[in-house]
């Protein structure tokens, strides 16, 4: 491929290294494949003819600025549009080195500020709720307590479900701290309540299937496996049954398990090595959370706000 090579062309031979030589996830590969397609789409229309890699070179800032503002009229918001700028600028990154095409004009261009989004844990109450539900949610007796136990290693250990559905047999029984390996391959190593080793313990005497050493220590209704999806629906089940609302999610769970420990007087690097988090700034967003809520609390419950400020 040549650096006259169309455009469309480029495109596609980047989108082939992200997926097998770089190994972006598939989801990744999309969300990049349909960025780029708009965009080059965008291109067209605005010079009013298929463009060229020459053009490609030669977009400027006003260029630039036309297609950000295009993507908002369509109702991209600033997630959207940062994620679509990161699509290009990976792509002129693989033109540069692959075939000398290069913008400097996009290096300027800066990406549109999201709001920071706040984690929506559940309550201590919903926390204990669902996992008292969790058992009773499946008529079989070994998938309820197998859910209990999954769901029990999320809030008191808060692990990811990938992590939790990571454990083989050769972590059972559970010690007093379990050896995790999470994103981007940090180790960490969590500590074991003794609730949720229990909660372990019991779906493990009820498990129908033998789990050896290598196999997953989780398994679906005919022994393969556990998968997310399942663990997802499992919750889905209890928000209607309990009440609760969309956002308490499994993962919800991982983030009542920071939270609540902040609340109680949880250091914040240590809650950090807790989560496997490589940068503080990471972990301390749950301290914005548990601001918001205290600053809920006062705003229902104090007398002048209650008065409306009189």
């Amino acid at each position: 491929m040549t650096k006259t090579a169309a455009p469309t062309a480029l495109v596609a031979g980047f989108l082939a290294h992200i997926e097998g030589g770089r190994r972006y996830s598939v989801h990744t590969v999309k969300a990049y494949e349909r960025d780029l397609s708009q965009w080059l789409s965008f291109l067209t229309g605005h010079f009013g003819r298929a463009v060229s890699a020459e053009d490609l070179s030669g977009l400027t800032g006003t260029d630039w600025r036309a297609w950000l503002a295009d993507r908002r009229r369509d109702g991209a918001g600033p997630r959207t549009l940062q994620r679509a700028l990161s699509a290009v600028r990976s792509f002129y990154a693989y033109a540069r080195t692959r075939h000398g095409i290069d913008n400097p004009a996009l290096a300027l261009v800066e990406a549109p500020r999201a709001p920071r989004r706040l984690p929506r844990p559940v309550s201590e109450g919903a926390a204990k709720s669902m996992l008292e539900d969790a058992g009773s949610a499946r008529a079989e007796t070994w998938q309820g307590a197998r859910n209990t136990a999954v769901l029990a290693l999320l809030y008191g250990a808060g692990l990811r479900v990938s992590e939790a559905l990571s454990l083989t047999g050769r972590d059972h029984p559970l010690a007093d701290a379990l050896r995790i390996k999470g994103k981007g391959g940090r180790t960490r190593l969590v500590p074991v309540l003794k609730p949720v080793r229990e909660a372990v313990d019991a779906y493990m005497a009820a498990c129908p299937f033998p789990v050896s050493a290598e196999a997953p220590l989780f398994r679906g209704a005919r022994g393969g496996a556990l998968n997310a999806r399942e663990v997802q629906r499992c919750v889905e089940r209890m928000r209607g049954a309990l009440g609760l609302p969309s956002s308490a999610t499994p993962h919800a769970l991982r983030h009542a398990f920071a939270t609540h420990l902040l609340a109680g007087g949880g250091d914040l690097r240590a809650i950090q090595e807790l989560l496997g988090h490589a940068s503080l700034s990471t972990t301390q967003i749950y301290a914005e959370v548990d601001t918001a809520r205290l600053l809920s609390v006062h705003a229902a419950a104090h007398p002048r706000a209650r008065m409306g400020g009189r």
